[in-house]
């Protein structure tokens, strides 16, 4: 086999190699089943086990309360920036969203179609080099939005918003599993599993049994939550392998230590990459206000287009893939999700002094 590269991409993304062994070794005899999990039926008692441990890994790894169930859909979050209006918005009702970069904006966009959402907060103005701390919330919304990590222009929420007793909606697929945090004010989290979950194809939602029950009938079949939350996401054929690929993720988080040893892993990584970027910042431009920077995508722009166009070809001929920045803002990412190992990172740093030195 080559050697594998640093894969800094932002999703489809980088995955443990133990997971990625786990399914090579298992390929072409899924459980003693003499086919590939490929091949098997979302109904073989073969798969019934991996898809309900894939749930109780979820669970488990992020401390839910017994109150929340745990959805393997499809559609990314696109799909789910329709649904959760879809679902939660009855005549007459509003929601709040708070605008910290494109996908927010998208959310927003399908919830206009749906319903009548109110812009709580934005960073827009800014260029989204920012999370707002302050916000303007409607004590009567049906919940409030958010988008706790943004891949495109690389801000985060270190701390979540105080709404009271109205839920928190939240897009979390770029940082989910990245740490710990309380689930407790969030009524419905989705995430798309490209980044620190597992390959594309599935998508995780969690919803709270409150607001399941507050979700409006009459939908069709398939874009309503209660369907999949009866049906434990089997209505219809899953994404088999993809949610596989998301329970051997999940068991590899866990034998790392769960989400504390994840988070010192994240931390050590990205306070490596920012401490470069600080520490020539004429040559090194981090855009994204200190309190704000992602753990999960790390921006910034160098003096030229040209010096940016060779940093990216330099390091991919060493072996550093996916740096290049968002077709819509240029410049250079580097995501650095759970699997992304350290050495990846020290890599990315002693060329970033080398291409320094030489420009």
């Amino acid at each position: 086999m080559s050697k594998r590269v640093f894969n800094f991409n932002p999703g489809p993304a980088v995955l443990p190699v133990p997971a990625l062994e786990r399914a090579r070794d298992e390929f072409m005899d899924f459980s003693g089943s003499g086919m590939s999990v490929l091949e098997s039926s979302h109904r073989s008692k073969e798969y019934d086990a991996v898809h309900h441990e894939a749930m109780a890994l979820v669970k488990e790894l992020l401390g839910l309360p017994a109150d929340y169930h745990v959805l393997f859909l499809q559609g990314g979050a696109s799909l789910q920036f329709a649904m959760v209006p879809m679902n939660l918005l009855g005549a007459g009702m509003s929601a709040d969203y708070v605008i910290t970069g494109s996908w927010s904006k998208l959310a927003l966009k399908e919830a206009k179609i749906l319903g009548a959402p109110k812009v709580a907060a934005s960073s827009e103005q800014d260029s989204f080099t920012y999370i707002p701390t302050e916000f303007t919330f409607d004590p009567d919304a049906a919940y409030v939005h958010i988008t706790s990590n943004n891949t495109i222009g690389g801000t985060q929420y270190h701390g979540f918003p105080n709404t009271g007793s109205v839920p928190i909606v939240a897009d979390m697929s770029s940082d989910i599993m990245w740490r710990q945090f309380d689930v407790k004010p969030f009524g419905l989290i989705y995430a798309g599993a490209q980044k620190n979950m597992g390959p594309a194809g599935v998508t995780l939602v969690i919803i709270r049994d409150d607001v399941l029950q507050k979700c409006r009938p009459g939908l069709p079949t398939m874009l309503s939550y209660g369907t999949h939350v009866t049906k434990e996401s089997l209505h219809n054929t899953c994404p088999v392998f993809s949610i596989y690929m998301v329970r051997n993720v999940l068991a590899w988080v866990k034998d790392q230590g769960g989400l504390p040893a994840m988070e010192k892993h994240n931390r050590r990584k990205g306070d490596m990459l920012y401490a470069a970027l600080d520490s020539d910042p004429d040559f090194f431009r981090a855009p994204v206000r200190k309190d704000s920077r992602s753990y999960m995508n790390v921006v910034f722009r160098l003096p030229t287009e040209d010096l940016e166009a060779a940093f990216i070809t330099e390091a991919k001929k060493l072996g550093m893939v996916g740096l290049k920045g968002h077709r819509s803002v240029g410049g250079i990412r580097a995501s650095l999700y759970n699997a992304l190992p350290h050495e990846a990172v020290q890599s990315l740093v002693d060329f970033m002094q080398d291409f320094r030195k030489r420009s």
